[in-house]
C-alpha cells in the first residue's frame, strides 16, 4: 500500500514543481516587457516658430507619458531622427533630419511653399525600445495657393533631374505582400543607371502616403542589392484606395526625388 502512494504521489510533486517553475519565468518575462518603451508610452510636443526669412523653425519634444523627456535613441538608417513633411493636397514633400538638442528635443528649419496645414511625420527608436511614428497636423501661417488635385497616373515612368525612373508592381491589391521595383535609365543615353550611390544606408527610401494623409508606409528597401538600374522596395498597403509614393535615390552626392500617385483596390 505505501509504495502505491509513493507512486501516486511522486507525479504531484513533480506537476507542482513544474506549475511553480512556468509561473516564475512568466513573472520574470511580464517584468522584462514593461521595461521597453513602445508606441503608447510616447507622445510628441511639436512646437512651430518663425526664423530667419521665411524658413520655420521646427522643434519636436519627444516625451513619456508621465512627462518624462524621452533622451537616449538608436541611429536607423544613419539618423537619429526621420522628419516627413507632406501638404495637405500632397503636393509638397520634404525628408529631413532635424538636429538632436539633448533631453529629447530635436530642432531644424525648413521653408514651407506656401501657408496652410501640414503633416509631420517623425519616424524614430528610442534605445531599449520599439521603432515608431508620431504624426501630426500642423497649421503653416502664410498665404495659401488653390489646391493641387490627386490624379492617379497613367504613366508610372517619369524623369527627374536626368533620370528616368519607370515603377513596376506585381500586384494593386490591398493586405497582399508586393514588390516595388524602380528601373532607373539616363534620359540623355537611355542606358542603365549604375552608378547609384547609397542613400541612407540603402539603394534608396520610399515612403507612401494615402490621399487623405492619414495612412503612411515607410517602406525600406530589400537588402544587398547593388547599385542600379533596378532597386526593389517590399511593402503592404493597408486598405484600398488613392496613395502617393516618394522614391528618393542618391547619384553623383544629389539626392532626387521620384513622385508616383497609384490606386489600389
Amino acid at each position: 500500500m505505501s509504495r502505491i502512494l509513493l507512486v501516486l504521489f511522486l507525479p504531484l510533486l513533480l506537476l507542482s514543481a513544474c506549475g511553480e517553475s512556468n509561473e516564475s519565468w512568466e513573472n520574470e518575462k511580464v517584468a522584462e516587457v514593461s521595461t521597453r518603451i513602445v508606441a503608447d508610452d510616447v507622445k510628441v510636443e511639436w512646437k512651430i516658430e518663425s526664423a530667419a526669412g521665411d524658413e520655420k523653425r521646427l522643434q519636436l519634444k519627444i516625451l513619456q507619458n508621465d512627462g518624462k523627456p524621452v533622451d537616449d535613441f538608436e541611429i536607423t538608417h544613419e539618423k537619429i531622427l526621420h522628419l516627413i513633411i507632406v501638404s495637405k493636397d500632397l503636393s509638397y514633400f520634404n525628408h529631413i533630419h532635424p538636429e538632436y538638442k539633448g533631453n529629447g528635443l530635436f530642432e531644424i528649419t525648413n521653408e514651407f511653399p506656401t501657408g496652410g496645414q501640414y503633416k509631420l511625420i517623425a519616424d524614430f527608436k528610442p534605445s531599449d525600445g520599439d521603432s515608431m511614428t508620431k504624426m501630426a497636423w500642423v497649421d503653416i501661417e502664410g498665404s495659401e495657393k488653390a489646391s493641387v488635385p490627386v490624379v492617379v497616373d497613367d504613366d508610372l515612368v517619369k524623369t527627374v533631374d536626368g533620370n528616368r525612373v519607370a515603377l513596376t508592381m506585381d500586384s494593386f491589391k490591398a493586405n497582399k505582400e508586393l514588390t516595388l521595383k524602380f528601373t532607373i535609365t539616363d534620359e540623355a543615353t537611355n542606358q542603365p543607371i549604375t552608378d547609384l550611390e547609397p542613400y541612407l544606408g540603402a539603394i534608396g527610401h520610399v515612403v507612401v502616403l494615402s490621399e487623405d494623409g492619414e495612412r503612411y508606409l515607410h517602406v525600406h528597401a530589400v537588402e544587398g542589392q547593388g547599385s542600379g538600374p533596378e532597386a526593389l522596395f517590399e511593402t503592404e498597403f493597408p486598405k484600398s484606395g488613392v496613395y502617393k509614393i516618394w522614391v528618393q535615390f542618391q547619384r553623383e552626392s544629389q539626392v532626387f526625388t521620384v513622385p508616383y500617385v497609384i490606386k489600389v483596390e
